[in-house]
């Protein structure tokens, strides 16, 4: 009587199969297939069901980061308010012996205005904000400007609709420019002033 020895592969599956099943190329790309289409599914899905969302600018409160300034013992010329439905986006200061200040604002049709206090030249401020060759318009003559300091203020346009109003006042260039109208921003332009912001 002979006796048969059966081998066993680790794990007790016989040593002529296999513990696994068996891979084939068509079934792998079957499965990809599958996963993609299912991939594709979901983010049409999330693409009908999906609002477009508006993302609003932030708001700025200025007149708190002017009275900040103030406190530093600084002086400078901001809008006492802005027009109804106006709102700050940005504001930077630069404090020194000659301090800058630059205000962004969007109106309620989502036009930009910038309020720019600098020590540069005018020229220089148009070039860098409006368009290096404006052309100038007639003057314009705001009583109350500057708590009544600063009554003529040039006026610049350029091809791409952008306005801008300069003005001196105690050595340093005051520009109000966007591309709102003429009188949103002559109306921004005589609110100016130096007074202390009330807290």
């Amino acid at each position: 009587m002979s006796e048969q020895q059966s081998t066993s592969a680790p794990g007790g599956a016989p040593s002529g199969t296999s513990g696994r099943y068996q891979r084939s190329t068509s079934g792998m790309v079957g499965a990809l297939l599958v996963t993609l289409l299912v991939i594709l599914a979901f983010v049409a899905l999330r693409a009908c069901n999906r609002t477009n969302l508006e993302v609003s600018p932030e708001r700025v409160d200025y007149l708190a980061q002017v009275g900040y300034a103030q406190q530093a013992g600084t002086r400078v010329v901001y809008p006492a308010s802005l027009p109804s439905g106006w709102y700050a986006t940005q504001m930077t200061f630069d404090q020194g012996k000659r301090p800058g200040l630059t205000i962004s604002m969007l109106t309620p049709d989502d036009q930009y205005v910038g309020f720019v206090q600098s020590s540069a030249p005018p020229l220089d401020m148009l070039g860098q904000y409006v368009d290096p060759n404006p052309t100038a318009q007639p003057p314009a003559h705001l009583a109350g400007s500057v708590d009544g300091s600063v009554s003529r203020w040039s006026v610049w346009t350029d091809n791409g609709g952008d306005t801008a109003l300069v003005a001196r006042y105690e050595g340093q260039t005051l520009m109000v420019f966007g591309t709102a109208t003429r009188a949103e921003l002559e109306q921004l332009a005589s609110n100016l002033t130096t007074a202390e912001v009330k807290t």
